[in-house]
């Protein structure tokens, strides 16, 4: 039996996830779509026997405190039945808790508490959290405030040791009146992909080839800590299907106009409750969390033009990190443990298992092999120079929606065709869409204007002018890109792939995507990765110490007729 504090955190709502706190520095974290091959796939009765405690081990040791998250939808309604199922999966030790702790909450913990700060200022920016009458923390509210409102902003003062909530903004829940950046970034994306969920990033992507002024729509209203939405923004909104996005003509550029307008007064109302919570703890440094933090643009003009020095963010933002967040809520706050866990790195999915690899290699189809190269980083330095596209699975998953070098596609940023390729023939997803770069840290200044650490590619920065025609395949259409920095110490089989590329290419860099097919969330196991090599335009597949490869090829980026 462990003689350290085992805590499960378990996210109930959107993107369903749970992570494990192991003693002082432990942390394990798993979201649900990762198993269920479903994106955003919500919390729901059954995750924890059926989804979370085959995929993750550790699950069977004895647990000393459960805490669930949940936000403002109807799953907190069922909460004494997701209690009587976690009694019923889980090996409770004497006396342990099923607490809970709500949505901003965790995620405040989930973002100051792992960052390198002592104290910080802390901003949580999502669509909606939990309802005032759920609130797990003081909270400075006027007399009479209604217990049916929810959070959709909130503002801290943090030492380790201490948080202090600051103010919140709230909002009734009536999407006929929407308040909140949160709000203002769902219905955005909805108004361009009424369809689609999670749609945000795409906005982002799509704004640089849009002109803010075209539609002549104003600023958010920032009132202090509040964002409002103006009545001309309402009205766009409520126009149904007159800014859908189309590929091309009159409906792409309506569509890119609305999207710039869009990102431009994010940007700003960002900015503007950034620096109010700056005036108001007068702190350098901050930790920001929640959906909104998943805006690379907005946070690059963040690190660049606001008050703050420094800004932590966390690799998974968004309600998903939520699990990391309950629990070391229940670690500090209930069990009173000093976490020395800091997000250094983001591969926190369960151990690997060796078997897995090898009994996927056995059961490979017929039109895949699989050999064992002696110099597997040389062989894929090669393989990458010739134009070939080629997946990495290795160690433990990353637990945010990015792809940091675990689940990883690799390319060669220089190649002209390579951005197209990857969004047709791999990703499935539209033209517009910029494909990331993947550094070595020592290199970045040269090639980013970029002056700290990005380990978690969060911020979108300038490409140094003399490197964008050279680098076409992760250079934007306004000269930007989203790098995600490399150390030795945090991935070193990329760290040593990248110094190889390096040396053989004179380029420090390598276009980086999520190990994942069309609408896919990246692949956890060896047979997920396998899958996708099989079902996308993939030319090879490292599962180190393996290479798996198709006997027969797809063609080159710039090939297809």
């Amino acid at each position: 039996m462990a003689d350290f504090p085992i805590v499960v955190g378990i996210n109930r709502t959107q993107d369903g996830s749970l992570a494990v706190a192991v003693g002082e520095s432990g942390m394990y974290s798993l979201q649900k779509e990762r198993v269920s091959r479903r994106e955003h796939h919500w919390g729901r009765l059954g995750d924890l026997p059926d989804r979370y405690l085959p995929a993750m081990p550790l699950l069977k040791e004895p647990v000393d405190l459960v805490v669930e998250g949940y936000s403002s939808d109807t799953e907190i309604e069922h909460a004494p039945a997701y209690q009587q199922e976690v009694r019923e999966t889980l090996g409770l030790r004497d006396g342990a808790e099923i607490v809970l702790v709500s949505h901003h909450l965790s995620h405040l913990y989930g973002a100051f508490y792992p960052s390198p700060f002592e104290e910080a200022a802390g901003l949580v920016i999502d669509t909606r959290g939990s309802h005032v009458r759920d609130f797990t923390e003081e909270v400075p509210l006027p007399p009479g405030t209604g217990g049916d409102l929810v959070e959709v902003a909130s503002f801290y003062r943090c030492a380790r040791g201490r948080v202090e909530c600051l103010a919140k903004q709230l909002w009734d829940g009536d999407w006929a009146r929407p308040a909140g950046l949160g709000c203002f970034n769902a219905l955005l994306a909805r108004a361009l992909w009424p369809e689609g969920e999670g749609d945000e990033g795409k906005v982002t992507a799509l704004a640089p080839f849009g002109d803010p002024d075209a539609l002549g729509l104003p600023d958010l209203d920032v009132r202090g800590h509040e964002v409002h939405l103006p009545p001309a923004w309402l009205e766009v909104f409520g126009r149904r299907d007159a800014f859908r996005y189309e590929p091309g003509g009159e409906e792409f550029r309506r569509a890119a106009n609305l999207a710039a307008a869009g990102q431009r007064a994010f940007e700003r109302a960002l900015d503007r409750v950034a620096a109010w919570l700056h005036a108001e703890t007068g702190l350098d440094a901050l930790a920001f969390a929640g959906g909104a933090a998943l805006n690379s643009s907005a946070n690059g003009r963040l690190i660049r033009e606001s008050p703050f020095r420094e800004v932590f963010i966390p690799p998974a933002p968004h309600a998903a990190g939520t699990a990391v967040g309950c629990a070391l809520y229940g670690l500090i706050a209930c069990l009173g443990v000093d976490s020395r866990f800091r997000w250094t790195d983001d591969f926190l999915g369960p151990d690997p298992d060796e078997s897995e690899i090898e009994a996927a290699v056995r059961a490979l189809p017929a039109g895949l092999y699989a050999e064992q190269p002696p110099d597997l980083a040389g062989t894929l330095v090669t393989l990458l120079e010739s134009g070939r596209v080629v997946g990495l699975h290795q160690g433990r998953s990353e637990s945010g929606p990015r792809a940091l070098g675990n689940r990883s596609i690799l390319g060669d940023p220089r190649g002209p065709d390579m951005q197209d390729y990857l969004n047709f023939e791999v990703k499935g997803r539209e033209w517009f869409h910029p494909t990331a770069p993947v550094v070595l840290a020592e290199h970045a200044a040269q090639i980013f204007e970029l002056d700290r650490p990005a380990p978690f590619g969060h911020y979108a920065v300038a490409v140094r002018p003399e490197h964008r025609d050279g680098l076409p395949a992760i250079t934007h259409v306004d000269g930007t890109a989203t790098p995600q920095t490399v150390t030795r110490e945090s991935a070193p089989f990329l760290h040593a792939l990248l110094t190889r590329w390096h040396e053989r290419t004179g380029t420090p860099v390598l276009v980086n995507a999520s190990l994942s097919g069309p609408g896919e969330p990246p692949a956890e196991t060896p047979e997920h990765a396998v899958d996708t090599l099989l079902g996308t335009g993939l030319h090879a597949l490292a599962m180190p110490p393996y290479l798996i490869r198709k006997r027969v090829e797809p063609p080159l980026p710039g090939e297809l007729a």
